[in-house]
């Protein structure tokens, strides 16, 4: 069924409807929500709240082809929201548990040739360079969705993946093989 009808029919006040659009995009949600908050129990609680607040807002949304982007806007709020909450009462060092990167034997990045840790990559780029960069590439979102999304213009979000992108590469020493591209190619 198209989107904008089934929005029309949410904005009528379906319930069915709304739970349709969402159940439609569940997955897509719930990893831009587990890639915020952290873990399983915080992603679904934050997936929970931005229902509710879809169903409280959806009169408000004008274009109904825009509802993916608008809801998973709401969705990027509702986990900056509940972090900065968590953020009071962060645990120490101690209490926290081995990642779920350590624990799971089919981690992506475990057999890598040299078993770089992402996460541990991108932990040294800023907060929002990491943010624009997991969103374009981990969550595959178009440029104008993520800007949308974080409330930067367009220019900017391409700019802070640019950047973080020369960071990593830097990083990791990406730059060592122009040399042997160049070669390969001919350039």
């Amino acid at each position: 069924m198209k989107v904008s009808h089934l929005v029309k029919q949410a904005q009528k006040g379906n319930k069915e409807a709304l739970l349709q659009l969402v159940i439609a995009d569940q997955d897509a949600y719930y990893r831009l929500a587990y890639a915020y908050m952290g873990n399983e129990h915080d992603a679904m609680d934050a997936m929970e709240d931005m229902i509710v607040t879809l169903y409280e807002k959806i009169d408000q949304l004008r274009k109904g082809e825009a509802f993916y982007s608008w809801s998973k806007t709401i969705l990027v709020n509702r986990c900056k929201t509940l972090l900065r909450k968590k953020a009071r009462f962060l645990p120490l060092e101690d209490e926290r548990g081995p990642s779920l990167a350590a624990l799971a034997d089919n981690h992506p990045y475990r057999y890598s040739e040299s078993e770089m840790d992402m996460q541990v990559l991108l932990s040294h780029l800023n907060a929002q360079q990491r943010e624009a960069i997991e969103l374009r590439y981990v969550h595959d979102l178009p440029y104008q969705t993520i800007a949308d999304i974080t409330g930067a213009p367009l220019g900017t979000i391409k700019s802070r993946i640019s950047q973080g992108i020369q960071k990593l590469k830097v990083m990791i020493g990406g730059d060592r093989y122009e040399h042997d591209r160049r070669e390969i190619t001919g350039a």
